[in-house]
């Protein structure tokens, strides 16, 4: 078996997702892009385990807990990110800034209640 095509296919799919990481706004897009980066690995550990004739499977068992882990993160940032759609109404990962909660951007919701508040008082 010739090694170079699943390397060169497992790039490809490691660069489509680290484009999708860095490019997308949108947090269930990320974690799919995510996810096909954690695959391109798993395609290389397999790969690699086939070319080096390995006797006890080491890149096939670091795969199945690749795996593991990759079925929990999801399940985690799934459930994350529905949360933070519930209570924001976004899943804009640019406007999701929970620490910078001092200045609030004018024209929001939260800053017209906080005007109310603060000329009621």
């Amino acid at each position: 078996m010739h090694l170079v095509y699943p390397a060169v296919l497992a790039a490809l799919l490691f660069c489509v997702g680290l484009y999708g990481v860095l490019a997308r706004r949108n947090a269930i897009l990320v974690l799919m892009s995510v996810e096909l980066m954690l695959n391109a690995v798993n395609l290389n550990l397999v790969a690699f385990d086939v070319w080096l004739r390995d006797e006890l499977h080491a890149g096939q068992a670091l795969t199945l807990f690749t795996i593991a882990i990759a079925a929990a993160e999801i399940g985690i940032g799934l459930a994350i990110v529905l949360l933070v759609y519930r209570n924001r109404g976004t899943a804009d990962v640019d406007r999701l800034r929970d620490l910078n909660e001092d200045a609030p951007e004018p024209g929001t919701e939260r800053a017209d209640r906080e005007e109310k508040a603060e000329a009621a008082a």
